[in-house]
């Protein structure tokens, strides 16, 4: 089997990077089941391609981009804290309500961005390699967003939105208000996953309305999957857990591609990986005596 495809997979990965990172501010840190991220990876899509389709620079149509996903995410927080809504609901009302706003801003069902300058055509008319430009955006998007996330959770702010996740009663018996940092919480994840929806749109060269469904699952399977083979006993180890398991994930699918699987079943794998993740510790612990190697990692860990 040919290995060509592996640095396409490896540049998706890296492009699809900030929104795992997202989706593991809402379910690890914030412990937040946010369902926005379907319809928040299409908004940074469909704005990024309509404001360069308008001739705007696609580095500012990029941040423009964050900031209106950052938008959807206050939105989605202000259900849940004014309006009293349960997470999961206000999630998937948002992610509905975004539907028909990103018709609206791209006026079809699909826009095309073929022979228009985009970021990763600015990099490589900066003089890098066309092979190249798409891996180096990606990592240097990682890297910066890695960066920053990771001194922003250790500020008295983040460390706030950390408690709130752990224990939201202990931190606002201290006074923190947790409205405030959940929002701000949502609003930071949903920025990070439609960032990722604006630079995959121009990787690709198109922007389509369902280009995000099924993003909360490749989400959770890639966090999944960097947890499992990382660890997460640190902050910065489970932020870079989530990045390689983001690249694991598009190398697995790939691979899956190369092997003769159909593309129209890939929903489906992606949902078994993500139920076996889910469903391993408690096969650990049912079968851990009839299957030895299951409770190796436990013992070891016990023996520590």
């Amino acid at each position: 089997m040919s290995l060509a495809f592996l640095p396409g997979a490896l540049e998706q990965g890296l492009l699809w990077g900030p929104m795992v990172l997202g989706v593991y501010l809402t379910f690890r840190v914030l412990d937040f089941p946010d369902l926005t991220v379907d319809g928040c990876f299409t908004l940074g899509a469909a704005t990024a391609a309509r404001l360069i389709l308008m001739d705007q620079d696609p580095l500012l149509a990029t941040l423009v981009a964050v900031l209106v996903g950052a938008l959807a995410g206050l939105i989605t927080g202000f259900l849940h804290t004014q309006l009293k809504i349960a997470p999961l609901l206000a999630g998937i009302l948002t992610m509905i309500g975004l539907y028909s706003i990103n018709l609206r801003v791209m006026g079809a069902a699909n826009l095309s961005l073929l022979r228009i300058d985009t970021t990763i055509t600015k990099i490589e008319n900066a003089g890098l390699p066309e092979q190249f430009a798409a891996g180096v955006l990606g990592i240097a998007v990682c890297l910066l967003v890695l960066f920053l996330l990771y001194i922003f959770l250790q500020t008295e702010l983040g460390l706030a939105i950390r408690a709130t996740g752990d224990n939201e009663q202990m931190i606002r018996s201290l006074g923190v208000n947790t409205n405030t940092t959940k929002m701000i919480g949502l609003a930071l994840a949903n920025a990070l996953c439609a960032l990722s929806g604006a630079l995959v749109a121009q990787y690709q060269s198109y922007a389509d309305i369902g280009m995000g469904i099924g993003m909360i699952i490749v989400g959770l399977a890639s966090v999944i999957i960097g947890e499992t083979l990382i660890g997460n006993p640190t902050l910065l180890r489970a932020l870079i857990a989530a990045i390689i398991g983001s690249i694991i994930y598009r190398v697995v699918i790939a691979t899956v591609l190369q092997m003769g699987l159909p593309s129209t079943d890939l929903k489906l794998l992606t949902a078994l990986i993500v139920t076996v993740a889910l469903a391993f510790p408690v096969i650990r612990s049912r079968y851990s005596s009839s299957l030895p190697f299951l409770g190796k990692g436990e013992v070891r860990a016990r023996r520590q």
